[in-house]
């Protein structure tokens, strides 16, 4: 039987999802910073909702921006890995595209120790469509989703810098166009430090006239944490720029780069 390339590329990251979900379980008794020479993150993309076809593509690319930049990645979808044993093997969380609840008490008793004690947190655009009856979460990501445009979802807007000292933002231009699915946010933590927003004025369905925050960074409760709202396409995961914005977020949540200030 004659495969295509996309069939073929979902039956492997399905086929060595399930294997990397067998790392997860092997590495329990794997200390964070064991190894002052091996970093690793877990990239979870666990969906109880929306299910985005990108989740493929950006585990795809996590992966390999590991294997370029010197980090180990392992790739989960099963909330039963949120130990605090397995939890201590990482550097980092990665919330790749999760929707809605995933976690039972235990499991989110769990994450909130692993951010205490100093671990990171990444989340990639519907991360805040994600634990909405968790306040501490809510924090946590910094903001949580309320609706988006339609019709179309995805549309060009030109992504505004303003703060290039982070690692995420350094290498951005003051003026970005990009097409993505622009979500509009309800709850907002007004203590994260922003470091994109959208001009409200260059596409229609911002919520946020005048000022709408896109990505941003924080310190919370013990831990460092990065989020950016975009990454819904597909195509954003073979974006250079992008890809590039998330590598220095990923980098910085687990101390590897810091501030320019």
């Amino acid at each position: 039987m004659i495969y295509s390339i996309n069939t073929l590329i979902v039956f492997l990251f399905t086929f060595y999802g399930s294997l990397m979900v067998s790392e997860v379980e092997q590495k329990q008794d794997v200390q964070i910073n064991e190894n002052q020479e091996s970093n690793s993150v877990l990239v979870f993309t666990k969906t109880e909702g929306w299910r985005h076809d990108s989740i493929e593509a950006g585990v795809e690319a996590i992966y390999q921006l590991g294997n370029e930049n010197g980090f180990e990645v392992t790739w989960t979808e099963d909330a039963e890995n949120f130990t605090t044993e397995t939890l201590s093997g990482y550097d980092a969380v990665i919330f790749l595209n999760t929707t809605l609840t995933l976690f039972d008490s235990n499991q989110r008793d769990a994450f909130q120790n692993y951010i205490q004690n100093g671990g990171g947190f990444v989340g990639i655009h519907s991360a805040a469509d994600t634990e909405y009856d968790w306040p501490w979460y809510g924090e946590l990501v910094g903001a949580y989703f309320n609706s988006h445009p339609n019709n179309p979802n995805v549309r060009e807007a030109v992504v505004e810098l303003i703060d290039a000292n982070h690692p995420s933002t350094e290498h951005l231009p003051e003026r970005w166009d990009r097409n993505d699915e622009w979500y509009n946010f309800g709850y907002m933590n007004d203590q994260v430090n922003v470091l994109l927003t959208l001009d409200t004025d260059s596409y229609e369905g911002s919520e946020h006239p005048g000022y709408h925050p896109i990505a941003w960074y924080h310190e919370f409760d013990g831990g460092r944490a990065f989020y950016t709202g975009s990454g819904h396409t597909i195509e954003s995961f073979s974006e250079p720029l992008f890809l590039d914005h998330l590598l220095g977020g990923i980098q910085y949540v687990m101390g590897l780069r810091s501030i320019d200030n």
